[in-house]
């Protein structure tokens, strides 16, 4: 490699910008020893293939919101150095007090949302993350099966197409069934072991066969521990397989290993496993109906105002797995119609926020272009495009939230559940994949009520406690020019 000099690591610099979209599309300029690393706007923008095909360029990589370029030690520190002098030096970068645009809002929600990934880069939080990483690979596949649920219950109520209905149960159940086997594979497949070999340990808990095995005392039931006994099982499996790669010659990996792992994995998991993690299921989804048919309206309240905090702190992740256990176990979650709620209070503080804001062309037209996501339940574009960075309409959005998770949760107190067969969607999403106790208008009903409740309350707490006088006075003034400004005669 040809030694750099500062021209040659200025010039790099000039030829990469462009290529990432130009300094209109940079949040945030950082290095480590080898990369420099790029917060996007849009990601659109940014031409991987000739960002790679660069002479100065090692490789591309990408870890949450953040564009690394690899270009080595040393190089990644100076042309880090001419990277920032040239974003700042580009005509529009204005120092000293920066007007309140959609721009200036995107890039303060940037830099919150990459400060909250610093902040989430702790060991817990990483394996939250991958442990959602196992579940989240299942949602395309329970939204489809929760939808065929759904659509057959209508015809079986209504009694018609009796010669379908049948093949449309198999069709729905039959994912749910084996869907201990697919969390062991995905499980295998995060924490570094063989797939199938995850799979296959996994598969001895929703075996048939094993009512002939006795823990505890007591006989164990095919699907007992559900996801939990899976994940268990395939993280074991794991343990166990990457022990053994290490010790075992290689002249006999290939029958030892998986031979040792699934038989020491299938007897700790029948023998154990099975009961302990369908102990802590049971717990899992009788803690769920006591919490909301006790304490529904306080329940809900909370956890509709506290969810979109917690998608902030990254602690939303450990609820995956719960959902998946209580869709697995009675074929629903009553948690997640409550959790939405706290996205129909952004779409109600966002839409306050636009009434409020009549003077800002800019920030309204971000609030128009993501409202129809935000109703669909897609609200980061609000959540860090308005709300976020201008501080207290998130607050008020989760106002909003706690109003709608208090009126879901008190009818759950009435006696009326809302679950939903499928994790994933939420708003106007959710309304086909919505199941209860009561029917399928009543619960329907009774989660678009939640909806509403969010809406109003979001909207009205943000329209008369989301703004100081002053700051509606400064977010009044649109800084963006006329387009056409008309000249002023000349004097003479």
């Amino acid at each position: 490699m040809a030694p750099t000099t500062p021209d040659t690591n200025q010039r790099t610099a000039g030829e990469l910008l462009p290529l990432v979209g130009g300094a209109g599309n940079i949040t945030s300029v950082a290095h480590c020893m080898t990369r420099l690393r790029l917060g996007v706007r849009d990601r659109a923008r940014v031409q991987d293939d000739a960002v790679r095909a660069h002479p100065a360029v090692l490789g591309v990589v990408e870890d949450g919101d953040t564009y690394q370029i690899v270009l080595g030690p040393g190089r990644a520190a100076r042309v880090t150095r001419w990277f920032e002098q040239l974003v700042e030096a580009a005509p529009g970068t204005v120092s000293g007090t920066v007007p309140v645009t959609a721009d200036a809002l995107a890039e303060r929600g940037a830099a919150l949302r990459a400060d909250r990934a610093q902040r989430n880069a702790t060991p817990f939080k990483r394996l939250l993350r991958r442990i959602a990483a196992v579940f989240v690979p299942l949602i395309p596949a329970l939204i489809g099966c929760g939808l065929i649920a759904g659509l057959n219950g209508l015809l079986v109520n209504s009694g018609r197409l009796p010669g379908i209905t049948p093949a449309l149960g198999a069709m729905a159940s039959a994912f749910l069934a084996l869907l201990a086997v697919f969390v062991g594979v995905n499980t295998a497949k995060e924490f570094g072991g063989t797939p199938v070999i995850g799979g296959a340990v996994a598969a001895v808990v929703v075996f048939p066969g094993v009512t002939e095995i006795s823990a505890f005392g007591q006989r164990l039931s095919p699907g007992q521990g559900g996801v939990l006994g899976a994940l268990g099982a395939a993280l074991l499996a794991t343990a166990i397989e990457r022990w053994c790669r290490r010790w075992v010659p290689e002249s006999v990996d290939v029958l030892l290993t998986p031979t040792l792992t699934i038989l020491l994995t299938g007897l700790v998991t029948v023998y154990g496993l099975m009961f302990v993690a369908g102990e802590v299921s049971s717990a899992i989804g009788r803690g769920a109906d006591l919490l909301l048919a006790s304490t529904g309206a306080f329940a809900g309240l909370v956890l509709g105002g506290l969810f979109l905090p917690l998608v902030m702190l990254g602690l939303h992740q450990a609820l995956i797995p719960l959902h998946t256990t209580l869709i697995d176990q009675q074929g629903y979650t009553v948690l997640l119609p409550v959790l939405a709620m706290a996205g129909a209070g952004q779409v109600g503080a966002a839409i306050a926020v636009f009434v409020r804001l009549r003077g800002n062309r800019t920030i309204r037209a971000t609030i128009r272009s993501a409202l129809p996501a935000g109703f669909v339940g897609v609200g980061e574009p609000l959540i860090y495009g308005v709300s976020l960075p201008l501080g207290r309409p998130f607050v008020t959005a989760c106002v909003g939230g706690a109003a709608g998770g208090a009126f879901v949760g008190l009818f759950s107190m009435l006696g009326t559940k809302v679950g939903s067969t499928a994790i994933g969607p939420s708003g106007w999403a959710l309304f086909p994949l919505v199941q209860g106790n009561r029917g399928f208008g009543v619960t329907v009903a009774v989660y678009g009520g939640g909806l509403v409740v969010g809406y109003l309350a979001g909207f009205l707490t943000t329209y008369f406690f989301g703004f100081t006088s002053q700051s509606l006075k400064e977010l009044n003034t649109d800084p963006t020019p006329d387009p056409d400004p008309t000249p002023e005669p000349a004097r003479a």
